[in-house]
């Protein structure tokens, strides 16, 4: 068996990042929300990327908490919805709450059954991280949970990655990292991990050098492919 860890992105992967808006929306007096939290919570996701890749260009490193912010009051913005103070700090306070997609704690439980190390590498601030891991209930499947904020960098720069060999002491060719960004898995494989990206939208694969090795529409079928590698 090559594969000695399997590491995993955080937000969009493991947890889900449409979770914080949805449940907004479903609460009693959120009427004008709900016409539109579907387009928040993609501007959200959208902005939030977008902030780490211009500050990773421009050596503007900040931690992922400020970039959440950022990514949200430009949504609420474009959405008409920059007045409703009460609503940012609903939708701020549940992002620390996001839910893990349903197959997340039986597929880590039975990674860790088949001995494999589990790990989370994210641009995500610890303090955030943690929350969503104490959450969704699956802090006891995962080795540790790994921050750019470490380095100083968000992803794709190449030390975000080497963040892993690191802490597990293992190569690239002994890491199955999955990710749910189609730039990031593209990476990952540039790296030297065998990639997964876990397209669950059925998007096209991104114009990159690099391309992930397997591609899947959730993770339940992780822990086979681990051990068929």
């Amino acid at each position: 068996m090559l594969i000695k860890a399997c590491i995993f992105d955080a937000y969009g992967t493991l947890f889900d990042v449409a979770a914080a808006a949805r449940e907004a929306a479903a609460e009693p007096g959120r009427d004008a929300f709900a016409g539109v939290w579907q387009k928040v919570a993609n501007d959200w996701r959208l902005k939030q990327l977008q902030y780490t890749w211009l500050r990773a260009v421009a050596d503007a490193h900040t931690n992922f908490w400020e970039v959440t912010q950022n990514g949200l009051d430009w949504a609420l913005e474009a959405s008409g919805l920059q007045a409703d103070a009460e609503l940012r700090e609903r939708l701020l306070a549940l992002y620390f709450e996001l839910s893990a997609y349903p197959e997340v704690p039986k597929m880590l439980e039975a990674l860790k059954a088949d001995g494999f190390a589990t790990g989370i590498l994210s641009n995500g601030e610890p303090r955030m991280l943690a929350g969503a891991v104490e959450s969704a209930g699956v802090a006891g499947v995962l080795d540790d949970v790994l921050s750019v904020q470490d380095v100083g960098v968000f992803k794709p720069h190449a030390k975000v990655y080497e963040l892993v060999g690191e802490r597990f002491g293992i190569t690239p060719e002994e890491v199955l990292f999955v990710s749910s960004n189609g730039w990031d898995a593209c990476h990952g494989a540039g790296f030297g991990f065998h990639s997964v990206w876990v397209n669950r939208a059925g998007e096209p694969m991104d114009r990159l050098p690099w391309t992930p090795a397997h591609v899947l529409g959730d993770l339940t079928t992780i822990p086979e492919l681990a051990k068929s590698l």
